[in-house]
């Protein structure tokens, strides 16, 4: 089975500073908003960027809109060997619903 964890809303909140977050939702998607730090790598893309989500010090968080298409690359990328993975439980529906920030996507 998959090589992931998942984290909920309340705990990344409290460690954004010591994670790498990836949104993997599409542009118009993320238009509407991202968890602040977030770097955008639609799903379809992530095959082509595994090494963006190698990292040697920090934990990677992966999300989406409710946490399907995240498990999903979450489960790839642990198949490409990758660890220290987490699917934020309910991806950002739940992160909003629990009154936490979006801020504005980065340009790419």
């Amino acid at each position: 089975m998959a090589a992931y964890g998942t984290i909920s809303a309340d705990e990344l909140k409290d460690r954004l500073d010591e994670v790498e977050i990836f949104d993997v939702r599409g542009p118009a998607e993320t238009d509407r908003g991202v968890i602040e730090g977030a770097q955008l790598v639609p799903l379809h893309l992530v095959p082509m960027n595994v090494d963006r989500f190698r990292s040697d010090k920090n934990d990677i968080v992966i999300y989406c809109h409710s946490g399907a298409r995240s498990a999903q690359a979450c489960q790839f990328l642990a198949g490409q060997g990758l660890d220290r993975l987490y699917n934020l439980e309910g991806g950002i529906m739940y992160w909003a619903g629990s009154g936490l920030p979006l801020v504005e996507p980065p340009s790419q």
